[in-house]
């Protein structure tokens, strides 16, 4: 892979430098076994579910959390989790997703906030756009529950591109073919840790099986005016 003329393995990649980083192994079999059993009672018939209020996760993702340690790496020990989305891509449930940027985050109650817009509502969950500043002090973090060869939809990112700021929709295919593509291949228990404005994308997978993905939004500090992170 080249990233601004130089050649990057995947095992030299940084989420200072490229935007993402991998932490192979991150859980042990126990542990991803431990996750699995507290995410058993979640929907298996939607492509992503919204996780919100349920305290069995909280001791794996906070900071001391064998899944919150990877995000308190690099935001320290008061980052919190503040969103979590459970996504399981299959034989049924296969889609693809174009190149974007996440731009937004999941509040309690909609208060309306100088810079904070639109707002949104899904999965009855109150949504809304930050100012970008924010987001680029955000980590997002990846948990592989399964095996994530090339024909099972990785993620897809375009190292580098966390740098440019909120990125027009018009200007995201030229500024993908400046950055290159990364492909985010995973083992069962590893966590791809990446910025939160990062460009990425998926492909549906080619040979599709179970590709289960636990993705939380990590933040520090408190929102203003009012608002509440919604948290998991």
């Amino acid at each position: 892979m080249t990233y601004s003329g130089l050649a990057v393995s995947v095992e030299e990649m940084t989420i200072q430098r490229e935007g993402a980083q991998l932490f192979r192994a991150a859980l042990s079999l126990a542990q991803l076994s431990e996750l699995e059993r507290a995410l058993s009672d979640q929907p298996r018939d939607h492509a992503g579910v919204r996780l919100s209020g349920i305290p069995e996760r909280c001791t794996c993702l906070i900071p001391t959390g064998p899944v919150g340690h990877v995000a308190a790496s690099i935001l320290g020990p008061e980052c919190l989790p503040v969103r979590a989305i459970l996504f399981d891509k299959n034989a049924d449930q296969n889609w693809s997703l174009g190149w974007h940027q996440d731009r937004t985050i999941a509040v309690r109650h909609r208060i309306d906030v100088d810079g904070f817009g639109p707002w949104s509502v899904k999965s009855g969950m109150v949504h809304v756009e930050p100012p970008f500043d924010l987001l680029a002090s955000m980590v997002t973090v990846r948990v592989h529950l399964d095996a994530v060869p090339e024909a099972n939809a990785p993620l897809l990112v375009a190292p580098g591109s966390h740098k440019r700021g909120r990125i027009p929709i018009s200007e995201i295919p030229e500024v993908v073919r400046q950055c290159g593509i990364i492909t985010c291949l995973a083992a069962a228990g590893d966590i791809w840790l990446y910025a939160t404005p990062i460009l990425h994308a998926s492909c549906a997978a080619s040979q599709p099986l179970h590709r289960r993905v636990l993705q939380i939004d990590y933040a520090v500090g408190q929102l203003p005016g009012g608002l509440d992170w919604l948290g998991v």
